[in-house]
């Protein structure tokens, strides 16, 4: 058991060396920071809390969402049900990249 334990504490530090590495560099993956932020909740676009507010475009115009800065807002300022990522927690230029993966992704 102790072998797993420090297999997945390696696993885990290297995926975020990688990681930090990558931000460092100017360059975040959107689908990796979608997947490490969103997907949780949005597995497939989808909203596993509220289903009549999922990730499609039909359905953010709908709810007001147009463009990327509109997906920044909603995550610094959600609705009910949804966690709130302040800037400490996503900065400004991994919330862009996922609201612009989100817009091109979930048409």
């Amino acid at each position: 058991m102790k072998k797993s334990l420090v297999t997945v504490v390696l696993l885990s530090a290297g995926a975020l060396a990688i990681s930090a590495q990558a931000d460092m560099e100017g360059k975040l993956d959107a689908k990796t920071e979608f997947e490490k932020h969103c997907a949780v909740c949005h597995p497939g676009g989808g909203n596993t809390i509220n289903q009549a507010k999922p990730l499609k475009k039909a359905a953010l115009n709908k709810n007001g969402i147009k463009s990327w800065k509109d997906i920044v807002a909603k995550i610094r300022n959600p609705g009910p049900g949804m966690t709130k990522f302040g800037k400490k927690e996503m900065p400004d230029k991994e919330a862009k990249v996922i609201a612009e993966y989100v817009l091109k992704t979930f048409k």
